[in-house]
């Protein structure tokens, strides 16, 4: 089934390029099927890349998907034009009083500033707790999974040495467990960040469980509240590219960065990337929305509120 998008939204161009069906409002709404309604909070600053990315995922399911994109009322973005967000995004007092299926909360360029320093804390801290009585389940991403991480459970953030820059090689602690369906024994991540939280903070948070690790980049993905909310580290969204583009920004801006390792085609960056992250990718969305989203959230959204807390792990 295709993602449902609002009309004129520039990635139904772009997906189409790349033979990706995605179903505009208008067509959609002729079909008589229940859409699962997934809500992205889309704190990148390109914005209109990063709506891609999530969208080329959603679509590779069976199920009809339909997006929303929330905006911050307390941030204004420099890097996407402003009649695109009025266009396409939505605040939080215009979606409070609805309920989601899923929801998706970006990471954000913030990740060296203190949480309450950062600007819109407040108003994140308020879209989380809001999600937790309104969302089925929820996936906290890079920066968004520290953040969420330490809101609910106190978990600081710790710095790196130098930034983790790469496709780094990670395993599952329970390839039983329903996100994992389909998994390889190894499977591979893109990660992009100048900080970390430790194994033995989680760890000694009651209602946290690890779920995915790596010898290099860590702690991959944890959850809690049995699959309410999942905090991935890294990157499993991003396009083939992406990495590239912002190892070669950096150099024009004669910024500190190491050419990302596990990337390029015999670790030359006159090569192209290898890629070897999105058929994991894809299987990992796709397992989320299924046993975590479809299977759990209830038929009439209204009663996600009653969902409450349930069973751990």
């Amino acid at each position: 089934m295709p993602v449902k998008l609002p009309n004129n939204l520039p990635a139904i161009e772009l997906l189409k390029k790349e033979n990706i069906f995605v179903m505009s409002d208008l067509r959609a709404n002729e079909q008589d099927i229940r859409p699962l309604r997934v809500l992205v909070l889309n704190l990148m600053p390109l914005k209109i890349t990063t709506e891609t990315d999530f969208i080329r995922l959603l679509s590779n399911n069976p199920l009809q998907v339909e997006m929303e994109f929330l905006r911050l009322e307390t941030h204004v973005s420099k890097n996407t034009p402003e009649e695109h967000l009025e266009m396409f995004y939505k605040s939080l007092t215009e979606v409070k009083e609805n309920f989601y299926d899923g929801m998706i909360i970006t990471g954000a360029p913030v990740e060296m500033v203190a949480f309450e320093e950062v600007t819109y804390w407040n108003e994140i801290q308020t879209i989380f707790d809001w999600a937790r009585t309104h969302v089925t389940s929820s996936l906290y991403i890079c920066w968004a999974s520290q953040a969420a991480l330490y809101h609910f459970y106190g978990v600081e953030k710790k710095p790196l040495e130098e930034k983790l820059f790469g496709v780094f090689k990670h395993t599952a602690l329970d390839k039983r467990h329903p996100l994992f369906r389909g998994f390889d024994d190894e499977f591979f991540i893109p990660h992009s960040r100048h900080t970390t939280v430790e194994k033995d903070d989680l760890l000694a948070k009651d209602g946290l469980e690890i779920l995915s690790e790596s010898p290099e980049a860590g702690i991959a993905i944890a959850s809690s509240r049995g699959g309410r909310e999942f905090y991935l580290t890294g990157h499993s969204e991003y396009a083939p590219f992406t990495l590239d583009e912002e190892y070669k920004r950096d150099l024009e801006k004669a910024q500190p960065i190491s050419m990302p390792v596990n990337y390029y085609v015999d670790d030359n960056p006159d090569n192209r990337p290898l890629v070897r992250w999105t058929s994991h990718a894809n299987l990992l969305f796709n397992n989320w929305l299924n046993y975590f989203v479809y299977q759990e959230t209830p038929f009439d959204l209204k009663d996600v509120i009653h969902l409450g807390e349930i069973k751990q792990g």
